[in-house]
């Protein structure tokens, strides 16, 4: 049975093999369309192992807030082709959607958890895995309950999904003073919502590397203790959320900070 141009990009866009491993799919089967599928479904499988050493560098966030509740999943993969495809963008909206509803928070039990069909997780992801053709993994969850969320999803790049995501919690609602709060972190990344939360450690740290950086720039012995001061603080006030400018200007007593999940970028550098 002959096959054309078009069963290999159908059977392409279906399944997110290569082109190559389409063509011989399809010679395999002697054209039947649905045999090819299934000869790259059980390759696929095949090659969950062997890919467990791969990268995922790329990937998407997803995320929804609804009320009290709000979610957000990180799925990653390992190329943008992946990324951007309807079967990827579908696992992750599955997989999201059992998020909302079981709001379980640790990763290890969410990965154990059933969803309606019996299958775990983890089950679904490794049949992502095998039909796609690459390593798929969950690298991070967040659930957050208990009063008015705020969401924002941000794209890096307009043909790929959201690849950033913030969750902000309130106290009381204020649906645009969260969303804009969500904006502002995840352009600016704090690591931290207080200056009080920022770890001793960390300011020591900083304080002994802001004096060394006075000393071998030359400064006057008798100005280094208010340079090393000066440097800190505005360490602090980078990365602690309430300290920055605009959330200064949006934050009032009447919408205190409840709870801040922190950004969720494709890449952990934050």
């Amino acid at each position: 049975m002959a096959y054309t141009a078009e069963d290999v990009k159908k059977l392409r866009e279906q399944t997110a093999a290569g082109m190559l491993d389409c063509k011989k799919a399809l010679d395999e089967a002697d054209g039947d369309y649905q045999k090819a599928v299934e000869i790259i479904r059980v390759k696929g499988q095949k090659g969950v192992t062997k890919r467990e050493g791969r990268a995922t560098s790329n990937g998407l966030v997803t995320a929804k807030a609804e009320g009290d509740l709000g979610v957000m999943l990180e799925l990653n993969c390992e190329t943008d082709f992946v990324a951007k495809g309807e079967k990827f963008q579908a696992l992750a909206d599955e997989l999201l959607n059992h998020l909302a509803a079981s709001k379980i928070g640790e990763l290890d039990k969410f990965l154990s958890s059933k969803l309606a069909s019996g299958k775990t997780v983890q089950e679904i992801v490794d049949e992502g895995n095998a039909m796609l053709g690459e390593k798929i993994e969950i690298k991070r969850i967040s659930v957050l309950t208990g009063s008015p969320v705020s969401l924002y999803l941000h794209k890096t790049s307009p043909d790929l999904p959201p690849q950033v995501g913030v969750l902000v919690q309130l106290k009381s609602a204020a649906e645009t003073v969260g969303k804009d709060i969500a904006q502002h972190i995840a352009a600016f990344a704090p690591q931290f919502v207080s200056r009080d939360q920022v770890p001793a450690d960390e300011i020591a740290n900083e304080r002994r590397l802001a004096e060394e950086a006075a000393r071998s720039e030359g400064k006057p012995e008798a100005s280094i203790s208010k340079i090393v001061e000066g440097r800190v603080t505005g360490f602090v006030k980078e990365v602690s959320l309430l300290e920055q400018a605009f959330a200064q200007r949006k934050l009032c007593n009447k919408f205190l900070m409840r709870q801040r999940q922190p950004c969720l970028p494709l890449i952990d550098s934050v």
